[in-house]
């Protein structure tokens, strides 16, 4: 085999390059068609059924749940409302902290805010629990 076969075969077989081409292709389908952020929105939806579907079979094959995977949900589900909340609804601009309180959309955005931060100290958390268990 020739060096330029092996670096075509090691290409082919990393999967972080077969991602990347995904990835390229997916975006130019979205720009063409002007849907990128509707995409998105529908991307993060299958995240969502995944890890919810892995977390259904985790708990079938083990007889527990991984509360790192329904976290990992929450934190993806919070996640797309907060890019609805903020790109596609929200059409107000505020200039001081009073005016957040004033809209709701903007309250939503903030709530959602700490959702995500909440949701990422609790993950932070369970992986810790995770990785530092005793065997």
């Amino acid at each position: 085999m020739s060096i330029d076969q092996e670096k075509i075969s090691k290409f082919f077989k990393d999967k972080f390059y077969w991602e990347i081409i995904i990835a390229v292709i997916l975006f130019a389908v979205a720009s063409l068609t002007g849907n990128v952020l509707e995409f998105i929105i529908h991307m993060l939806y299958f995240i969502i059924f995944l890890e919810i579907v892995r977390a259904v079979s985790n708990f079938i094959r083990e007889q527990r749940i991984k509360i790192t995977l329904l976290i990992d949900a929450f934190i993806i589900l919070t996640l797309r409302e907060f890019i609805v909340n903020v790109v596609k609804v929200n059409k107000e601009d505020f200039s001081s902290f009073a005016m957040v309180f004033s809209s709701s959309v903007n309250f939503h955005i903030m709530i959602f805010s700490g959702v995500l931060v909440f949701l990422f100290l609790l993950r932070y958390i369970a992986d810790r629990k995770l990785y530092n268990q005793k065997p």
